[in-house]
């Protein structure tokens, strides 16, 4: 009876192990969602600067996971960041990309590769990310001048407590650029992450659905019903 149990038991967690790993097989499904309407970022000014890490290897999956170094964003959150950049340059400053549009595929690996104790950092498969909405953006401020970012208090996708936009040390530049572009973002309808300082959704997030839509396939079946 004993052997029984424990068999039982075993088949109960392999079932569950089962389900779960098929329940994560695809984004999941919500009703009653705009159809995805994204435009590429450098499309609408062309000063914006990418630094797209996810089609390289500098970044915290060690690998590229991204065919091309592209930024995507819906049709309202990309102009209300081409905004942000603008006001910037009357300061000699601007936008730089690391991150914007993600397919839920994507998501799923982040959530796979990391340990437990950094899944605060990535987004849950299960309920998708607002970057699979296309409304979140991972960005920093350039200097105008020199083309580089300007110093902030952590680095991009650095899971540590330096990287809370809340985050007390640094120095007073680092903090005072940090809240810049917090300032910034946030009169143009963002809301910064609670843990990463770089981190913005735009506040329609709740209107669009959670694409796994490749790069490639971007506007396609828009412009094939024209």
């Amino acid at each position: 009876m004993q052997n029984i149990r424990h068999f039982i038991l075993v088949a109960v967690i392999l079932l569950s192990a089962v389900g779960s790993a098929f329940a994560q097989s695809g984004p999941p499904v919500e009703p009653n969602k705009l159809e995805a309407d994204l435009i590429e970022l450098k499309k609408l000014s062309r000063s914006i600067k990418l630094d797209i890490r996810y089609a390289t290897s500098d970044n915290f999956v060690g690998r590229p996971v991204y065919p091309e170094a592209r930024a995507f964003l819906q049709r309202p959150a990309a102009e209300a960041l081409v905004r942000v950049h603008k006001q910037l340059k009357e300061k000699k400053l601007g936008i730089m990309v690391f991150d914007a549009y993600r397919p839920w595929t994507i998501t799923k690996l982040f959530w796979d590769v990391v340990r437990e104790d950094q899944r605060k950092f990535v987004a849950d498969p299960a309920k998708g990310s607002k970057h699979n909405r296309g409304c979140a953006v991972d960005i920093t401020i350039y200097d105008r001048r020199t083309g580089k970012p300007v110093p902030m208090p952590s680095g991009y996708d650095e899971f540590t407590e330096r990287a809370s936009p809340d985050y007390t040390g640094g120095t007073d530049e680092e903090r005072a650029n940090r809240d810049l572009l917090r300032t910034l973002m946030e009169a143009e309808g963002f809301t910064v992450n609670d843990s990463e300082w770089w981190h913005f959704d735009y506040n329609t997030w709740k209107d669009y659905a959670i694409y796994d839509i490749a790069f490639s396939d971007i506007g396609r079946k828009r412009k094939s019903q024209k």
